[in-house]
């Protein structure tokens, strides 16, 4: 049970965060101060050290979730003529595909099935058949289900075609390795509550350098418009608009944490490690997950629900959450699932504490068939 303490997230954010995260927030900034635009400015430098982006990408700041700057990086880097192809495999992926359909930008799905990554050679393809494509929208970790979309066959199929590659890296950032020297992107997306281990509030954009001087003129909002916040930030080093202070306080406190523990390789290291006890320790209780490892990203895992009729997710959700754990319902349509989150200020020993949990929750719910229901036809 939980006694005095908030229950730990197991979802792909918001996020556990640690003392010291929290402990950022407990001062007040005013938006146009100096030391807060000195905060800013570090931030905007050290996520570009993130994927290697220094000398070629510049890093833009955007107030609300994720899903604004993921909007707001299709509507200013894809002219309002350009075309997107989405590789689609999941529930994120067509959040983007709505997004285009929002803001007017001729798209077309690449439909591939929720279990399976799009390949280098289906972008080939993909490209081929369609010439009026300019750019392709990917998602790099698809957390409906917890797969991994390989980037850089991507990126290198976007190349040999010249087109321009837009990542939404929401649940990857930080935690994946992303190395735009290597290959080429546009535009790597992501928020302050993923993988940094910040609170939400705060999305950024990082934008090649040339990509972004050309993109005056094609946003649809003035809020959204990165070419303006970012010229304005250049100039003035300030928010065109109020920012979230203490978000952007908390998430200098969480990238300081994420630097000193050794940045991505390390910060990806205990993931999987959490991913791997996790898995490991629900095989043991007769869980199953969706994907195989070979593509099972170390955010988010799926798991197939037990078929036992004693099961039901919602009081098997509010029994793990009463033992200290909140999980996140499954996203797929055809089989029922639940999923687990891998991230946040979590390590693999709590993660064994959450398949006890779990242990104890079935067993008081008089679970005893894990295996799950066949899919729906």
């Amino acid at each position: 049970m939980i006694l005095g303490n908030d229950p730990i997230l197991l979802t792909p954010g918001p996020l556990t965060t640690s003392l010291a995260t929290k402990q950022a927030m407990l001062r007040d900034w005013g938006s146009w101060d100096a030391g807060f635009n000195a905060i800013t400015g570090t931030i905007r430098r050290d996520l570009l050290e993130v994927i290697r982006g220094a000398g070629t990408h510049e890093c833009v700041p955007l107030q609300g979730s994720g899903t604004f700057s993921v909007e707001a990086a299709i509507a200013n880097v894809v002219p309002r003529d350009g075309k997107v192809l989405v590789p689609q495999n999941g529930a994120y992926c067509q959040r983007i595909l709505k997004i285009c359909r929002y803001l007017g930008r001729a798209h077309v799905a690449l439909d591939i099935p929720e279990d399976r990554h799009p390949t280098g050679a289906m972008i080939d393809e993909a490209l081929r058949a369609d010439p009026s494509v300019t750019h392709v929208a990917q998602v790099h970790c698809e957390t409906g289900t917890g797969i991994l979309n390989p980037l850089p066959e991507i990126a290198e199929a976007c190349a040999r075609h010249g087109k321009g590659l837009v990542v939404d890296a929401m649940s990857s950032f930080g935690a994946i390795g992303i190395d735009v020297s290597k290959y080429p992107v546009d535009a790597v997306i992501a928020a302050s509550g993923k993988c940094i281990e910040g609170v939400p509030g705060m999305g950024f954009v990082l934008v090649r350098r040339e990509v972004l001087e050309k993109c005056q003129g094609n946003s649809h909002s003035l809020a959204m418009d990165l070419h303006d916040q970012w010229t304005y930030m250049q100039k003035t080093t300030q928010w065109r608009f109020t920012p979230p202070t203490h978000v952007v306080a908390a998430f200098r406190a969480a990238l300081d944490q994420f630097l000193a523990e050794g940045g991505q390789p390390a910060r990806g290291a205990r993931y999987a490690a959490n991913r791997d006890a996790l898995i490991d320790g629900m095989a043991a209780l007769g869980l199953r997950t969706f994907l195989p490892r070979t593509v099972q990203a170390p955010v988010i895992v799926t798991f197939h629900a037990p078929g036992d009729p004693n099961y039901s997710f919602k009081p098997f959700y509010e029994k793990v959450k009463q033992r200290g754990y909140i999980l996140y319902p499954g996203k797929l349509t055809r089989v029922e699932t639940f999923r687990v989150g891998c991230i946040g200020a979590i390590d693999a020993n709590e993660m064994r504490n959450v398949v006890s949990a779990v242990a104890a929750t079935l067993k008081d719910m008089g679970v005893s068939k894990m295996e799950p229901l066949k899919a729906a036809a």
